[in-house]
């Protein structure tokens, strides 16, 4: 199971050296995304490419190699909540020189996610657990789908509740051992990219009504209470959410659309209370617009028998 990813402060070569040349990426004996990402890690740190590897050995060549049109999610944000673990689709499309082979036995790409100046420099790093598969459409051009694994009880915080930018690797061994003493780097293929996008998450969201009592004469009063809460990735529990606004709203027996009664908000513990007359048979529900940090709820109706 993967830790927290971050920067690993070891140069190129050292981390790339501890690889080993996968059978076949799709394979069991492909090297797992964490040993890749160390590397690549290692890779994104350095200073230059000269960091890469040993001086006397050569250094890795720039690989005629794009990624574009990435898509995360579909383009919605990411919702995780407290302990799940949430996988999210990823699409792009790799335009590339026509002698590489994408679904060759010693190449390795991945696009990712992270938090940061850049993504040679990341904060932290979001990726999937499997290796995408890609699609020749040309002799150029492939399209490639892979996914992003998240693990919110060890991999995030709450303030990971934010945008999220993209960027993609691509690493061709060429048939290197990269455990020999003798590798020649000047034969093994490099390129990142950054730029290529953004994403956001999203500490899911609850929220409860009750209206009493039910049933309840005409013209008498309705208390409607509720909750509006949200996952902590730090407690591994959902807290109340404080301040926000939320609509009370009314389903009239027999109809299907809600209409808004009144706004109110939450209290410090993200607790809701109101009253309002009783009129007619009907369903009362709190609805919350949602935040940048926290999705759209809405609680299910509660229905109330008006005498």
């Amino acid at each position: 199971m993967r830790i927290r990813a971050t920067v690993a402060a070891v140069t190129g070569a050292l981390a790339l050296s501890a690889l080993v040349v996968p059978a076949a990426q799709a394979d069991s004996s492909s090297p797992s995304k964490d040993e890749v990402r160390k590397s690549v890690q290692a890779a994104q740190s350095a200073a230059g490419r000269s960091a890469f590897a040993a001086a006397d050995t050569g250094t890795p060549y720039a690989l005629d190699l794009s990624f574009s049109g990435v898509k995360v999610n579909n383009g919605k944000p990411i919702v995780v909540g407290t302990a799940a673990q949430v996988t999210v689709p990823v699409t792009y499309k790799v335009t590339h020189a026509a002698d590489i082979d994408l679904n060759a036995a010693d190449f390795l790409l991945d696009v990712e996610i992270y938090r940061g100046a850049s993504y040679a420099t990341p904060d932290v790093l979001l990726y999937g657990d499997e290796w995408p598969t890609c699609t020749l459409t040309s002799a150029t051009t492939s399209n490639c789908k892979g996914t992003i694994d998240i693990y919110p009880e060890f991999e995030l915080i709450n303030s990971d509740a934010t945008s999220w930018k993209v960027g993609g690797y691509a690493i061709d061994v060429n048939d290197q051992d990269l455990n020999s003493d003798d590798v020649d780097w000047s034969k093994v293929g490099y390129v990142e990219q950054d730029g290529l996008g953004t994403t956001r998450l999203q500490r899911l969201s609850k929220l409860t009504v009750n209206a009493s009592p039910e049933p309840v004469v005409k013209g008498k009063t309705i208390t409607v209470t509720g909750k509006l809460s949200r996952a902590n990735w730090e407690t591994h529990k959902y807290a109340g959410y404080a301040s926000q606004y939320v609509k009370l709203q009314f389903r009239k027996k027999g109809t299907t659309t809600y209409t808004t009664v009144k706004t109110i908000k939450t209290n410090s513990t993200g607790n809701l209370s109101t009253t309002v007359k009783a009129a007619s048979d009907g369903y009362f529900r709190y609805s919350f617009a949602g935040t940048a940090s926290t999705p759209a709820v809405s609680a299910a109706g509660d229905f109330v028998d008006v005498k």
